[in-house]
């Protein structure tokens, strides 16, 4: 149910910021990218460390999923004016990854727990290279980046959907949900960007 409410958030901030060239030109620039880098970490630190406080917690969360959507205002604008049909595809194939991700965690009966370095290490090396592909804006470096991006949220996603069925010591869902919402994030605007690469050289 939380994860839904992070969704429906993120549906709401995508709708917001396709309909806005404003927003998007915001998102577009330095100024746009840093705040949405505090926002989007900011956000689900407060949710975490509020997570015993369900109004506090759930509005958190909400507000993380609709400022998720909002700053894919950008991608979001540009495919949804000149590569119809895009957005829902996308949205397709990541609810068929979450749904086999689950499945895949529940049939195994195995608990899943993240290399932390590992983790890191894909993370900053994934950040690294969309500041290259900014200055260089390299066709295939950006394809890289997005297959890199998918594999962290399917990553994301697996160790995530394991520690809410199995772990015994959670003390709140609201982390869980934040984990999972981010994994399905990262997979969407992966699969979008890939899918609006592909669009662009048909």
């Amino acid at each position: 149910m939380l994860l839904g409410l992070s969704l429906a958030g993120a549906l709401c901030g995508g709708y917001v910021g396709a309909q806005s060239d404003t927003l998007a030109n915001l998102f577009t620039g330095w100024i746009g990218w840093i705040l949405a880098m505090v926002l989007l970490n900011v956000i689900p630190r407060v949710a975490i460390a509020a997570r015993h406080d369900p109004v506090l917690g759930v509005t958190a969360l909400l507000g993380d999923g609709f400022v998720s959507g909002l700053v894919l205002a950008p991608i979001l604008r540009f495919a949804s004016l000149y590569a119809p049909g895009t957005i829902q595809i996308a949205m397709l194939m990541t609810l068929i990854v979450f749904g086999a991700v689950t499945l895949f965690v529940m049939s195994s009966r195995r608990t899943f727990s993240a290399p932390r370095g590992l983790m890191l290490g894909i993370s900053i090396s994934i950040i690294a290279a969309i500041v290259l592909n900014a200055f260089l804006n390299i066709g295939l470096l950006g394809m890289l980046i997005a297959a890199g991006i998918g594999i962290l949220g399917v990553c994301i996603l697996v160790y995530a959907t394991s520690d809410v069925l199995n772990n015994p010591y959670a003390d709140s869902p609201i982390p869980g949900a934040l984990f999972l919402f981010a994994g399905l994030f990262n997979v969407f605007v992966a699969i979008l960007n890939i899918v609006l690469r592909l669009d662009r050289r048909r």
